[in-house]
């Protein structure tokens, strides 16, 4: 189906952003605006139409694995179903192969390029801890957990979800074998044992 004139091919959007994810591990801050176009088999044109500058692909990048994770907080579902389906998306984030490669990327960019490091971090992992915490206000609100301190309770959810997964990533060092699917169960189970009404 031919496009409507002026509309945006998101097939080439995702394409540099999947291309600028793979360069940026590999090459950090120094990868080229032009590589990262050749990369994704697209025009310089069509690249700085869609991002002026890497740090708006930097962002982009972050905001779309924000918005993967945080999916289920919009299910408007109860409580421990969208926290282990939130527990099971950053385990899957952290323990895979694109994770290894994103984060390691940001580590080796931001002491060279500190604006481009806090523009990924505050368009991912800080927005997901934001809507994390206002979905947790929600619950409050609704008498579903008692959360006292939302943005708090959002960063233990979080450091109870991943463990050590971030600094196993960020090192390359392997993941020992565990079921996500039931460390995703468990962790929610306990958060809400926790921050639940009878707690």
């Amino acid at each position: 189906m031919p496009r409507i004139a002026g509309q945006v091919d998101e097939t080439k959007t995702e394409a540099i952003l999947d291309a600028a994810l793979v360069l940026f591990a590999e090459k950090g801050v120094s990868v080229s605006m032009e590589a990262i176009a050749r990369t994704a088999g697209v025009s310089r044109q069509t690249l700085y139409n869609r991002f002026p500058s890497k740090l708006e692909i930097g962002r982009a990048l972050a905001t779309r694995r924000s918005d993967a994770i945080s999916a289920p907080l919009r299910s408007g579902g109860d409580p421990e179903p969208v926290l282990t389906a939130m527990a099971s998306a950053l385990l899957d984030k952290i323990c895979g192969d694109e994770s290894r490669t994103s984060m390691r990327g940001v580590a080796l960019m931001s002491p060279h390029a500190p604006d481009l490091a806090k523009a990924i971090y505050d368009a991912g992992p800080a927005e997901g801890l934001r809507r994390l915490s206002a979905w947790l206000a929600e619950q409050d609100a609704k008498g579903l957990l008692v959360i006292p301190d939302p943005q708090a309770a959002a960063e233990m959810f979080a450091g109870m979800t991943l463990g050590h997964g971030h600094l196993r990533t960020m090192l390359g060092v392997p993941h020992p074998p565990f079921d996500r699917e039931a460390r995703a169960r468990e962790t929610a189970r306990r958060f809400i044992r926790a921050f639940g009404p009878s707690a």
